[in-house]
């Protein structure tokens, strides 16, 4: 506990450096961040709605965060962020939405899954603004949906647990126990045991239901790897959002042990450099790819709508290859990811 108290009080640091240099975002979970970077005259008005963490994460919603920035520079845009609270309710959720569309904003992106039923409702109320949804689908003409085979990214992050321990024992954290994070589970979980069946895989989520703070919550995420670590694991993947910074923590102070980070190439965050010496790899998943393919096209007068899926094939998740830790079994990293691209191998998205 004492040891996340100090990574709890980088990382807020590190975000209100985020908020006083980018205008936006938190990662604190109580409280509504929103601010506004001037761009250029004529370009588009994003509106940019985080989940909790918001920007300063070090993973999914910094994803999207360098997908925004990318066009404001590439477009001379502006941009308007918000962040979710962990007590947020539906109205919640439709009111930020609703504010950044009552202000101009379009396009506005909606960053994880838990805003789908807020985009179905004000969508529709806002049949002329262009709608972009990270994580789910919504079938409506002005929205697109911006989704990722996660489970196939896990797959490989299995794949290298499995190569990895000495000890034939890995763990899995999730975030908050959901369809979205138990594709990661199942292709992680799916990875480990198609390498070596012999592998034990510890489960644990930190929240469960309508209660998101399992994303936002690095001392749960300490909590729950100090106790696989004490339990024989020796290398553990976690899906969680900031909660995450935790686990790569507790990671750290075991000798021998990995940690596997997840959205973002979290060996390279200036805010977890500290324990990137056990960072094994990170299931990278390009939300700014998506973010920015989104906003470019309402820019270019042609939308994106639908679901657009950012696949393994399409380079949508991969894993991270900085610090060179996986160098010594990258043949057999591509050779799956061979098997999965040509269908060899179905990765499973439950369980």
């Amino acid at each position: 506990m004492r040891r996340v108290a100090k990574l709890s009080a980088a990382v807020i640091a590190t975000a209100a450096l985020a908020v006083t240099a980018t205008a936006c975002g938190s990662t604190s979970s109580d409280s509504d961040k929103s601010s506004s970077a001037s761009g250029g005259k004529g370009g588009p008005k994003i509106g940019l709605a985080y989940d909790v963490g918001g920007r300063g994460d070090h993973s999914f919603n910094d994803s999207a965060a360098r997908g925004a920035d990318k066009a404001v520079s590439d477009f001379s845009a502006s941009i308007k962020e918000l962040t979710a609270k962990t007590s947020d309710t539906e109205a919640d959720r439709e009111q930020r939405l609703s504010d950044l569309a009552d202000a101009g904003y379009n396009p506005i992106v909606a960053v994880g899954f838990s805003y789908a039923p807020a985009v179905t409702k004000i969508a529709a109320k806002y049949p002329k603004v262009n709608f972009g949804l990270v994580d789910s689908v919504v079938d409506a003409k002005n929205v697109n949906s911006i989704t990722f085979t996660e489970e196939q990214g896990s797959y490989l992050a299995g794949v290298a647990a499995a190569l990895k321990t000495k000890k034939d024992h890995v763990g899995f954290i999730g975030g908050v126990d959901n369809p979205l994070i138990k594709k990661f589970e199942a292709g992680y979980t799916q990875g480990v045991h198609d390498t070596n069946p012999k592998v034990k895989v510890d489960v644990q989520y930190l929240s469960h239901g309508q209660d998101f703070s399992g994303f936002s919550s690095p001392d749960k995420g300490q909590q729950a790897a100090q106790g696989m670590l004490d339990g024989g694991a020796d290398v553990i993947y976690t899906a969680a959002g900031s909660s995450g910074n935790g686990a790569i923590e507790a990671v750290n102070g075991v000798k021998g042990a990995w940690a596997i980070g997840v959205d973002s190439d979290q060996y390279n965050l200036p805010g977890l450099a500290k324990y990137k010496s056990s960072i094994l790899t990170s299931m990278v998943k390009n939300v700014d790819v998506g973010v920015y393919d989104f906003i470019k096209s309402v820019k270019d007068g042609k939308p994106l709508t639908g679901n657009n899926i950012y696949s393994l094939e399409k380079g949508g998740v991969s894993l991270a290859t900085s610090g060179g830790f996986i160098s010594d079994i990258q043949p057999k990293l591509d050779a799956a990811k061979k098997k999965i691209v040509d269908g060899t191998v179905k990765v499973k998205t439950t369980p």
